[in-house]
Order: structure tokens, then sequence, then C-alpha cells
């Protein structure tokens, strides 16, 4: 997966590729994302990570055919309806719930709307 926008290579934060070739001697990584390869030199791994299991906040704007999640009271913190619907909303076909019925329950419960201080209606301008 690739982590940040890369607008030299064409590859945006959230691509998901696959590991097509590594040529060690020339230190070269190849990942096809839809069927067009894109080499990274072995210095620039920092911008990618292996994707098998991802979070729901990287997940965003992406579906998947499976989608795990896995809800328990020890991340309660994390537990809100807002992330839960996302982690649902990304299965194309399967949404396996697992943990306790307590934090699914808890999930379906909070709603962390945050206010945000953005002073939007102080810059929005409008004409006459």
């Amino acid at each position: 997966m690739q982590l940040k926008n890369d607008y030299h290579r064409e590859v945006f934060n959230g691509d998901q590729g696959t590991i097509t070739a590594i040529e060690r001697e020339e230190q070269i990584l190849t990942i096809t994302y839809d069927d067009r390869p894109v080499d990274y030199d072995f210095a620039d791994l920092n911008e990618i990570d292996l994707a098998w299991a991802i979070s729901i906040h990287k997940s965003q704007g992406s579906e998947y055919p499976v989608v795990i999640l896995p809800l328990y009271m020890q991340h309660f913190l994390l537990l809100s309806r807002n992330l839960f619907y996302t982690g649902l909303t990304r299965a194309k076909r399967l949404a396996l719930v697992i943990g306790s019925q307590k934090a699914i329950g808890y999930a379906v419960r909070q709603q962390k709307e945050r206010y945000r201080y953005t002073r939007l209606a102080d810059r929005l301008v409008i004409s006459p």
C-alpha cells in the first residue's frame, strides 16, 4: 500500500498493488498497480507498507471483498458509531464482526461528534 502521494510515479495514498519483482543487485522493487508496474529503489521503501491488515482510517475511500472488524472493550477509545459504520461499508461481499456484544453495543451507542474549530463561517464571504 502506498502511504503518501507520489506524483512522479503516479501512485497515491491508499493505492494497493502486488509485489511482482525484487531485484536485489539493482536494489529495485516492482509493484504492479492495476496492471501498471511501478519501480521503487530500496531507499524509497518507506513510502509503502504491507496491506494484509489495515486500519479503518487507512481504508476510507476503498472497498474490499472481506472485512474483519474486531471490536473489544480494550479498545474503547476507538469504539464509535462512525468508525463501525465506515468499517462495515468497506466490505463488498462479507463483513465479519468479531468481539463482545458489550463492545458492539458500546460502538453503536457512541456518537463521537467532535466540534471542529475551523472558523469556516468567518472565512465565507457571501456576495449580494
